[in-house]
């Protein structure tokens, strides 16, 4: 079998051969910059966190000196921890309420709405109707027009 065979049925099993990988499309969108950046800061000082603890509760089992520094440390490193998950929650809270909803309402609601104004308005028009009817007796009714308050 020579080389240009072998090329020919190297190149024909590879056309048979399935792809390495197959594209899916995401199931969920990719987190915004500044959350991804704050989740990964978050992380980050929470692995550090769990490390020292670890570091701290050994050197406690074992009497050693370090211990004591060790634990304060670590006390110190939880609230700095707990301050870098709030902040991804803070973050992500912030990017939903400035970039989060676009308010683009659909045929349907704006049909709806469309409805509803132009029943208020027919019901303004009959009400609106009946009172200049009354005429004189709606003068008398309001004429302490200049009172801010009812007695």
């Amino acid at each position: 079998m020579g080389t240009a065979e072998r090329h020919r049925a190297s190149g024909e099993q590879q056309a048979q051969r399935p792809p390495l990988w197959v594209e899916e499309p995401a199931r969920r969108r990719r987190l915004p910059d500044p959350v991804r950046t704050a989740a990964v800061r978050a992380v980050i000082i929470v692995a550090l966190t769990l490390v020292q603890a670890m570091v701290a509760f050994l050197a406690a089992l074992a009497g050693s000196w370090l211990s004591f520094p060790m634990v304060l440390s670590s006390v110190a490193s939880t609230v700095v921890a707990t301050w870098g998950v709030l902040d991804v929650w803070v973050t992500r809270q912030v990017w939903n309420q400035r970039y989060g909803v676009v308010s683009a309402p659909s045929s349907t609601a704006r049909r709806l709405r469309r409805e509803r104004r132009r029943a208020r308005r027919q019901a303004r028009g009959a009400a609106g109707g009946q009172e200049r009817m009354g005429g004189k007796d709606r003068i008398q009714a309001h004429s302490g027009a200049g009172q801010l308050s009812h007695p």
